[in-house]
């Protein structure tokens, strides 16, 4: 059977560590289902006309994502074929709880999964935890994500082998 569930993140590589631990946990119940996996950030898109009209979601994906993050989701889905279907990263740019709750019954979202440690800064982004957290058509649950002070990996795609 096939779920789908949505991971809030600020496409850091940080906060894949999310991503990881779900599927860690996933793999020790022995989950038969397989998943699709949405990696949803905050993004306003501003007012200007010029940018509504010429802005798609590559060119915000250019802005927002950076290479190392898409490289190290395909290196956690190489790891869990048997529990990924597949990885879609979206935006969502509502600003009403009314708005999200839409987004999550068109998209047939089952779960979601956050951390109070990832917020979404900068470049016009931000947090959609306040969101998730007031959705009533979702399991929710806040992920506790520690890394290490001292990191020599940190930001870097090396960071994507350190367990958590």
């Amino acid at each position: 059977m096939t779920k789908t569930i949505l991971i809030a993140t600020d496409y850091s590589l940080e906060s894949l560590n999310i991503l990881k631990k779900v599927l860690k946990e996933k793999e020790a119940s022995e989950d038969q289902n397989q998943y699709n996996i949405l990696l949803v950030s905050g993004y306003e898109p501003g007012d200007s006309i010029r940018d509504l009209l010429f802005n798609t979601k590559n060119t915000i994906f250019n802005k927002i994502r950076p290479q190392e993050f898409c490289d190290a989701y395909g290196i956690i889905r190489n790891k869990y074929p048997h529990l990924i279907n597949k990885i879609i990263c979206d935006i969502f740019t509502g600003s009403f709880q009314r708005t999200f709750n839409n987004y999550v019954k068109a998209e047939n979202i089952e779960e979601a999964y956050y951390s109070p440690a990832i917020k979404s800064k900068g470049k016009g982004k931000f947090d959609i935890a306040p969101y998730i957290k007031k959705c009533k058509d979702l399991q929710v649950q806040e992920i506790k994500v520690e890394m290490p002070e001292r990191l020599p990996e940190r930001g870097r795609l090396a960071e994507i082998f350190v367990e958590v």
